[in-house]
């Protein structure tokens, strides 16, 4: 099945650096000098004005030769930078300040283990890298593992004696008065960073993301936001600058927190409240304090409030835009969310990946494009401006209207490829198509629908069986016995290969006042009446305190899947 965005085509851009699309547009000219950039934790602000000096000061100090006093990237030269970090003002300086100058950075999770980390930089070739100081100490070992000298980390966050921080070069860079270092030229094939991906299997891979995918990406945007304010016009927000305001706790280093707080920001005036990293609790004074009419979140989150107790209670007057991302969202969570919010606030859902740059399909807001496109409850949406798309059976042939099939993806937002690993690139980046391995379902309309991940769906006697949908089962249950579920496969197939699905669930509270076996019993009725018996969870149900997720909210189900086959082991030894 092939499907093409039924919005009109993104406007041709120049070949330029994305530096010029953020920042120097006739329209910023009209822009008040407004309250860019406030710290939750220390309540510290920056304005745009301030931001943008700083970001030319930050390129300076970061391009000067050293010669005069800068570090001496100049962008051609094979360096590339990794920032480790939680988010802080400096981190969007920082990747502002190294796009404009179009050295290469590679984002790093700020929760890696040594393991991790060292993969990261092994992959990445990183020559210098920008840490907060909390995190040095698990950093500097790793480093020298790996050969990058002590001389080459800075600070990003923080103040650490024998390393430089970034506040610092920019300080010297200032008060040495060098020579500005003015934006570089960059083609649409000019790497700008590099951000991880598991894709769709192994170890996480480095996505190259090129300044023209960045520039695509914008313009994709504008044109959905063009085609929203025909028919939609919000209501001035009511906050002390009259200008939205949005909760900025997605972590920087990920494509989605990355794209909204540091790249979509600059589309229009907006406030962003900083969370150096998610608390619900901290999240609920900030949201009626800073009246935050704006929050991107990820299904973890959105379980997280939903279930939070006296969520009830908390003012949300003040939101008027919420949408979710990262990972499936089921229909159950969606609903509860928006039973919290106010009337008038708009709730929306997408679908992207970091090799498609940030999104390749969205929820429209009803009656855009004439009234073509409507908002259909439990679907992804309709494809972004530029996209195509087909769905595919296993054997490569195109599916039918309706008929689930793994998404390939075509458009200049696509990524490069994956850094160094050639294998992969040829693997998933296939005659012009990214294949995503996610499974969906489109309508003849072209509104999609997500079926599950493809490395995730078993096969049951040669049946493909969904994860997701047994999930959705699971969470269905008329007694609200569970609030969270993931659906994996274990051993005790037919075959040695052959996996079966096993369930693990964290009990509501009426589930924890009937009871673990109870629920579990409850459940195990519950699902044979409503699934296919080869869909039946022939694994068992688990009570468990929490699912693992990854800090995006993603399931993390190889963690439940080899503790349980680890068990699965020691018993048979122990029979033995």
């Amino acid at each position: 099945m092939y499907l093409k965005s039924p919005y009109p085509e993104v406007p041709k851009s120049p070949e330029v650096n994305a530096h010029h699309i953020f920042f120097g547009r006739p329209d910023q000219a009209q822009w008040p000098d407004y309250t860019l950039h406030i710290d939750a934790k220390t309540g510290e602000k920056r304005t745009y004005s301030e931001f943008v000096e700083r970001v030319r000061r930050g390129a300076t100090a970061l391009g000067a030769s050293s010669s005069d006093g800068g570090l001496g990237l100049r962008g051609d030269d094979g360096e590339i930078v990794g920032i480790m970090g939680q988010n802080s003002m400096e981190y969007i300086t920082l990747v502002h300040s190294l796009l404009a100058i179009t050295t290469p950075f590679a984002l790093i999770s700020s929760h890696s283990t040594p393991f991790e980390l060292k993969h990261a930089l092994e992959l990445s070739k990183a020559t210098r890298l920008f840490v907060d100081a909390q995190l040095l100490s698990l950093v500097l070992p790793v480093a020298k593992k790996v050969g990058i000298p002590q001389s080459k980390i800075y600070i990003l966050a923080g103040k650490h004696k024998g390393h430089k921080s970034f506040a610092e070069l920019i300080d010297h860079a200032r008060t040495r008065q060098l020579p500005t270092v003015s934006p570089r030229p960059a083609s649409k094939d000019t790497l700008a960073y590099l951000i991880f991906s598991s894709g769709t299997s192994g170890l996480p891979k480095a996505v190259m993301i090129s300044h023209g995918n960045i520039i695509y990406s914008i313009g994709q945007s504008v044109v959905v936001g063009t085609a929203t304010a025909e028919v939609y016009t919000p209501p001035p927000p009511k906050t002390p600058e009259g200008i939205p305001v949005g909760l900025a706790f997605l972590p920087f280093y990920h494509t989605y927190g990355l794209h909204t707080y540091a790249f979509r920001a600059f589309l229009a005036p907006t406030t962003f409240v900083i969370l150096n990293q998610w608390n619900i609790e901290v999240a609920l004074k900030i949201i009626p304090k800073y009246r935050i009419t704006g929050i991107a979140l990820i299904p973890s989150v959105v379980h997280q409030l939903v279930n939070h107790p006296g969520i009830e209670k908390v003012d949300f007057s003040s939101l008027q835009q919420l949408g979710s991302g990262a990972a499936y969202l089921p229909q159950e969570l969606a609903a509860k969310l928006t039973a919290l919010l106010p009337q008038e606030a708009n709730f929306t859902e997408g679908y992207g990946m970091s090799e498609a740059t940030i999104a390749a399909i969205t929820q429209p807001f009803p009656g855009i494009l004439n009234g073509r496109l409507k908002h259909v409850p439990g679907s992804t949406g309709v494809l972004l401006p530029g996209m195509e798309a087909r769905i595919v059976r296993d054997d490569g042939s195109d599916a039918d209207v309706n008929e689930v099939g793994e998404l390939l993806l075509r458009s200049p937002n696509i990524a490069l490829g994956y850094w160094n690993n050639e294998k992969a690139t040829r693997e998933t980046f296939v005659d012009g198509w990214l294949r995503t391995g996610d499974k969906f379902r489109a309508t003849e309309d072209g509104t999609f629908f997500f079926a599950d991940r493809a490395k995730d769906t078993l096969k049951v006697s040669g049946i493909q069986v969904s994860p997701v949908e047994i999930e959705n089962v699971l969470l269905a249950n008329p007694k609200k016995l569970i609030t969270d579920a993931t659906v994996a496969g274990v051993s005790g197939g037919r075959t040695s290969d052959e996996k079966v699905p096993r369930a693990w669930v964290v009990l509501s509270d009426a589930g924890k006042k009937l009871g673990a076996a109870a629920t579990i019993k409850e459940l195990e009725t519950w699902h044979q009446e409503n699934l296919s018996k080869y869909k039946w969870l022939r694994g068992g149900i688990e009570v468990v305190k929490k699912i693992p997720k990854s800090p995006t909210g993603k399931v993390l189900r190889r963690v439940l899947q080899d503790k349980y086959e680890q068990q699965v082991a020691k018993k048979a030894k122990s029979k033995l």
